[in-house]
């Protein structure tokens, strides 16, 4: 009787809902090959538990964002920083892969890189060494081995910047099926008449995305309240909707329901997904929620406020953009207001012309058209993420 091969033992940490799905993608990826069963170690939330990831502790934790947040959580964070690292070493893994947050995860990459010296470690998710803090990108080869890139434009800095391996493996948006459904119902409904500059519909649709986190809510929906109530003004026919999250709903329910136009909230991904489908314009919060509007082609503008903290090392930040789809492109594609710049009756304006047949939404659209095909790949991310994981474990035996 043939002896079955050992379980390949991954730990494996994200710290955000999306690096959650992506850790999922990849576990699941990984248990196809079929070679060897998959043992796993490390944090993660829904979607890694129910490819059985017994969590470290609840990944929530680490869902932070701004200096703000990071000083005042720090002794939690301290705390599941030893937990992580100290789980990771004792279970003496086959690979460690750690997914985003990358405050919290290359703290513990770095301690186990120190326990385990030749335990190779792979970055999915690079750090946004294009927008800031640039010398990342070559102190990461002193403990990460290879980095697993979701946006094309990052193995050029990457390399320039004397980084560690990359592999552009594509962004899971670009295959992900509901995404895909609403932009081809948004496509099948495009007009490129503009030569009357006409009101795209009669009773257009204005998507508000204000983020995921309370912070986000807090800053942002008092300006995206005054320019709904002036895009109203303008555009009577415009109709407003707010595609939340569960654990938000309450809260923006009770937030939208002092605005001076009636606005329609949805908490599910099935209602997301519709709304993307049937929306004509969005106002956003700067984030992945960016990307997924220029892949189905929803024309939109993006506004951001940070937190106080924050602003003391915003000098820092080296990025000309804090748009997805304007680094994709490689020009300013989507037109950003930030801090004092977020002025309602400026962006009611924007918003109005891309509400109309204009050049300005015709030429969006076609930006999104080259975002869509630059995003495309011959293969699933989690696939060839597998394959490089799978690789550096065979290289790893050979030392």
């Amino acid at each position: 009787m043939r002896d079955l091969p050992p379980p390949l033992k991954l730990a494996i940490i994200a710290g955000e809902p999306s690096g959650d799905l992506l850790g999922a993608d990849l576990i699941a990826a990984l248990n196809a090959n079929g070679e060897r069963p998959v043992d796993l170690v490390g944090v993660g939330g829904e979607a890694m538990s129910a490819q059985g990831l017994k969590s470290l502790f609840d990944y929530g934790d680490l869902s932070i964002i701004g200096v703000g947040q990071i000083v005042a959580q720090l002794p939690k964070l301290l705390g599941h920083l030893r937990k992580a690292a100290n789980a990771i070493i004792a279970a003496d893994p086959d690979v460690l892969v750690i997914i985003d947050s990358p405050e919290f995860t290359h703290r513990v990459a770095r301690r186990v890189r120190k326990a385990l010296p030749k335990l190779p470690i792979v970055n999915y998710v690079c750090p946004t060494v294009w927008a800031w803090k640039p010398e990342r990108a070559q102190r990461m080869t002193a403990y990460v081995d290879h980095v697993l890139s979701i946006f094309p434009f990052e193995a050029d800095v990457v390399s320039k910047l004397g980084g560690p391996p990359l592999t552009y493996v594509g962004h899971r948006l670009a295959s992900d099926a509901s995404l895909l459904a609403a932009a081809t119902g948004q496509m099948a409904r495009r007009s490129n008449n503009i030569a009357q500059a006409l009101p795209v519909s009669d009773a257009p649709l204005c998507l508000i995305l204000p983020g995921s986190r309370n912070g986000e809510l807090n800053r942002l929906l008092p300006d995206f309240r005054e320019t709904a109530h002036l895009l109203a003004e303008r555009m009577p026919q415009v109709r407003f909707q707010v595609p939340t999250l569960p654990r938000l709903e309450e809260k923006v329910r009770a937030e939208v329901a002092r605005w001076d136009v009636p606005v329609r909230v949805t908490a599910t991904a099935e209602e997301k997904w519709q709304a993307f489908e049937e929306a004509d314009v969005a106002l956003a919060a700067s984030g992945t929620v960016l990307l997924e509007l220029a892949l189905v082609g929803v024309p939109c503008i993006s506004a951001y406020r940070i937190d106080t903290l924050s602003k003391l090392i915003i000098h820092r930040i080296t990025a000309w953009t804090a748009a997805l789809p304007n680094f994709i492109a490689d020009y300013p594609l989507i037109n950003e207001y930030m801090q004092e710049m977020i002025r309602p009756g400026l962006m009611a304006r924007r918003l109005e012309r891309l509400l109309h047949q204009s050049s300005e939404r015709y030429e969006m659209l076609h930006g999104f058209d080259y975002v869509r095909g630059a995003m495309s790949a011959d293969h699933p991310p989690a696939d060839i993420a597998a394959d490089v994981v799978w690789k550096l474990v065979e290289e790893s035996r050979g030392r």
